[in-house]
């Protein structure tokens, strides 16, 4: 369980995230990924991460039980600090980095997809953020850099999810493929890059990172506030209470 590192030929490192039953991430799942992130990042011998997972999803978002379970803030401040730390170091890691995205992609999910270079998918995929049924906001930073402004907003006030299609449709996924040819699909790209100049492409992603319209460390940040704000008024509680004993709401 956690996040597991391997390094592959050509510079490519395989980051894999295992936190069974959902990848629903608890506190330490979201720093443990972001340490990996920095370390792989930082070893002059990478030259592109692909971000994968095991299991049933790729993530389900944080682990709501560890959040309702606390009588007071205390986990709610650190699950946000390492949700946070997580996105950045994707954001910010020095090379590509490459989503392989299988089953559900739900709320952290997204944070980590739409922080990355590139998004691969398998045809199950579907990506989403019920965020407003869980009494949270949140990454729709991220949720805007996958889908145009209006649908994002009728995705976030509904919770509905898009398919790995209407993501390819608007370009924000680069390739949909089976399921079993997912990782390969992944690292097949991860090593094209990985061929290309190494001080070239670090620069790339930098120069890249440099002209984006927003900011998306603050942008997320500023998020954070009102989930803060919500959790204050009480009706944060009443959602994850209503999560933890009848589950998620069924789609409409």
């Amino acid at each position: 369980m956690g996040t597991h590192i391997e390094h592959r030929p050509r510079g490519v490192v395989v980051l894999t995230v295992d936190h069974p039953p959902v990848n629903a991430l608890p506190v330490r799942g979201w720093h443990e990924l972001a340490e990996a992130l920095n370390t792989a990042g930082a070893d002059p011998q990478t030259r592109a991460v692909v971000l994968q997972a095991a299991g049933r999803g790729f993530n389900a978002g944080v682990d709501i039980k560890e959040i309702a379970a606390d009588p007071g803030h205390t986990k709610l401040v650190e699950v946000n600090h390492g949700c946070y730390a997580a996105f950045k170091a994707v954001y910010e890691c020095p090379v590509p980095v490459i989503s392989a995205v299988h089953g559900f992609c739900l709320g952290g999910g997204i944070g980590l997809v739409g922080n990355s270079d590139v998004i691969i998918a398998s045809e199950d995929a579907t990506f989403g953020l019920p965020e407003v049924d869980r009494g949270a906001l949140g990454a729709a930073t991220h949720l805007s850099r996958l889908v145009p402004q209006h649908m994002m907003r009728a995705m976030f006030y509904t919770g509905r999810p898009v398919t790995a299609q209407q993501l390819l449709h608007f370009g924000s996924v680069w390739q949909v493929v089976p399921r079993e040819e997912l990782t390969a699909a992944a690292i097949a790209l991860a090593e094209e890059i990985a061929d290309k100049d190494p001080l070239v492409v670090r620069k790339a992603k930098e120069s890249l990172n440099g002209i984006d319209p927003v900011d998306v460390n603050r942008s997320y940040r500023f998020e954070q506030g009102f989930t803060f704000e919500l959790n204050l008024s009480g009706v944060s509680d009443r959602a994850r209470d209503d999560f933890v004993h009848n589950g998620p709401k069924k789609e409409s």
